[in-house]
């Protein structure tokens, strides 16, 4: 009976990183550079659980919507959400490979939040419905500095900043780390995490999201067959769980 229950078990429990989630027979990672977005995407770790929480500690409620989740912290306020966890994700392999003056995202009135600034000691605080630059606070690099910073790109960025930023990529080759987003408010975000191919050059893509309330990054399944990998032939609509985007809403970054 327990050797059943192993074998029911599916095999992004068994996995550890994004990059040992198993492909589907006769299906490889597709390949990715050294140092790149989409390399450091597979490197991110997994929670040993399958439940997503939210920030407050409780369960979300729709439990049946994820095949793994990222060993990432969610925080302690109601801010990562969905373009929040793309954005997060983004700065976070940016931080990791010490390119700070790439950190930067415009808010939803077009200020441009940048790390650099933020480094240097500069903060900015909403003034008659502008955010505006001030430079008189703490400098420094410290994690602490950092996830303050992400808290206010979180407070005063979303979807229709985070597309007005990204590249429209829809008829382009799939890539890690690209976004399918629709902005608005409502709307949404969900990032391509890993590609993998066959021989025949068919590929297939893993997304993950967090949303709303703020909850736990985690891979996506896909609606059709219970896998955490879509096809990139997806037609004119990309069904997710909770989420069905138009064939266009697939977007790059813009470097």
């Amino acid at each position: 009976m327990k050797l059943l229950f192993i074998l029911l078990l599916p095999l992004t429990s068994f996995a550890q990183t994004v990059g040992n989630i198993p492909a589907p027979a006769g299906f490889e990672r597709a390949a990715v550079s050294n140092g790149s977005f989409g390399q450091w995407l597979r490197t991110i770790s997994l929670k040993q659980h399958n439940t997503v929480y939210l920030y407050n500690g409780q369960l979300k409620q729709n439990q049946e919507a994820q095949a793994a989740v990222l060993d990432i912290s969610v925080g302690k306020k109601d801010l990562q959400q969905c373009a929040d966890a793309v954005m997060r994700l983004r700065a976070e392999w940016l931080y990791a490979h010490e390119q700070y003056n790439r950190i930067a995202f415009h808010a939803t009135d077009g200020t441009l939040l940048d790390y650099a600034a933020w480094q240097r000691g500069c903060r900015f605080q909403l003034k008659n419905q502008r955010l505006a630059k001030v430079c008189n606070q703490e400098k420094g690099n410290s994690r602490t500095l950092f996830q303050a910073y992400l808290e206010l790109v979180f407070s005063y960025a979303g979807t229709t900043s985070l597309e007005r930023e990204l590249v429209p990529a829809a008829g382009s080759p799939i890539q890690p780390g690209d976004v399918f987003i629709q902005g608005g408010s409502p709307g949404h975000a969900v990032i391509v995490m890993d590609v993998i191919t066959n021989r025949t050059g068919k590929k297939k893509f893993m997304l993950a999201q967090s949303y709303m309330p703020a909850q736990d990054i985690h891979i996506l399944k896909n609606p059709a067959d219970g896998s955490c990998w879509y096809n990139e032939d997806f037609g004119n609509l990309l069904r997710t769980p909770e989420w069905t985007f138009n064939g266009n809403a697939l977007h790059h970054w813009p470097d």
